[in-house]
């Protein structure tokens, strides 16, 4: 899967991402891949995408043809991927199936957003959180939230704290590997 963190400390947020894309036992490491980035880019908003690899695609094809999203707040990014979940289906055949119970059509997107307003993830019910000092998703996120958990009150950027996080993910998780790609932002 990946290991996909977000951290924000001081007037910074930091976004970053490993490299490695797998298809069952099969690693395609960025050795062996041209566009191993898993985060997007839009209107100075961060985007790392976590699960099938077809996302990546699918999100650069949307927001490339789209003005009007809006991931600045909690409200904004739940309201944005409203908007995005009859895209999804009708242009981009997505399967919004996953258990028979869910109260809800999935999107089956797990996404982690920095951007000059703060953190934020975003879950396949279309759930929003927003964070105060970092997160983690993906198959390395346990050790990656362990990793920034002890270092987050000694490393004195959100940048430093976010490779913490990865190389601890792409160290100890099978599914994730470095090199890391990372992104930062000054906050509001």
């Amino acid at each position: 899967m990946t290991t996909l963190v977000v951290v924000r400390k001081n007037n910074e947020a930091a976004i970053a991402a490993d490299s490695l894309t797998t298809f069952g036992d099969t690693r395609l490491s960025a050795e062996f891949d041209r566009t191993y980035d898993k985060i997007v880019h839009y209107k100075g908003t961060y985007i790392g995408l976590c699960g099938s690899a077809a996302h990546q695609l699918v999100f650069e094809s949307l927001l490339a043809k789209h003005e009007d999203f809006d991931f600045s707040t909690k409200h904004a990014i739940f309201e944005t991927f409203r908007k995005l979940h009859p895209i999804l289906k009708e242009q981009h055949f997505l399967n919004p199936k996953e258990e028979e119970d869910d109260p809800y059509e999935s999107t089956q997107v797990t996404a982690l957003i920095a951007n000059p307003n703060g953190i934020f993830g975003v879950y396949s019910m279309r759930e929003v959180f927003e964070y105060t000092r970092f997160w983690a998703v993906g198959s390395g996120r346990e050790f990656a939230l362990g990793a920034m958990h002890t270092q987050y009150g000694v490393l004195k950027t959100a940048a430093a704290i976010a490779a913490i996080g990865i190389d601890a993910g792409a160290t100890f998780d099978k599914n994730s590997a470095l090199p890391l790609t990372q992104f930062s932002v000054q906050l509001k």
